[in-house]
């Protein structure tokens, strides 16, 4: 392990986390790398959410926003660009995966451009039986 792998830690998401997560993904946004999560929303997701931090900064976020018991999504992941490659990104999946199993959530699903770090954590295009998510947009922006 590298000194910088010491200083990281991936832990549940608490309100007194949600400004920081909430300046920690403007970026994201504003890049259109993420859909934009009002407080509220970012609230909500707290109880499924997870941070990972370096030295008691944010560098990293991600939730599980569980529908049902049949369907999950994971939603928000971000990293810090200065510290993509890190395993960061698969430490804050395998916790939203973890939820999802401990909950019994039959499937999970992402919306993502970032396709093959996704299925390297074991998801893809389609589930046993061939199915498949398809999608319908109503309006142009989010």
């Amino acid at each position: 392990m590298t000194a910088d792998s010491l200083s990281l830690s991936v832990r549940g998401a608490t309100i007194g986390d949600l400004s920081a997560i909430d300046a920690f993904i403007q970026p994201f946004v504003a890049e259109g790398r993420l859909l934009p999560r009002t407080i509220d929303e970012l609230e909500d997701l707290l109880p499924t959410g997870f941070v990972a931090l370096r030295d008691g900064e944010v560098v990293g976020f991600a939730a599980l926003e569980i529908y049902s018991k049949k369907l999950a999504e994971l939603r928000s992941l971000a990293v810090a660009d200065r510290c993509r490659g890190q395993g960061i990104g698969r430490r804050l999946v395998d916790s939203c995966l973890n939820v999802a199993r401990e909950r019994s959530v039959f499937e999970v699903i992402v919306i993502t451009s970032e396709e093959q770090f996704f299925q390297g954590c074991g998801f893809d295009f389609t589930l046993p039986g061939q199915k498949k998510a398809l999608f319908y947009k109503t309006r142009d922006q989010a």
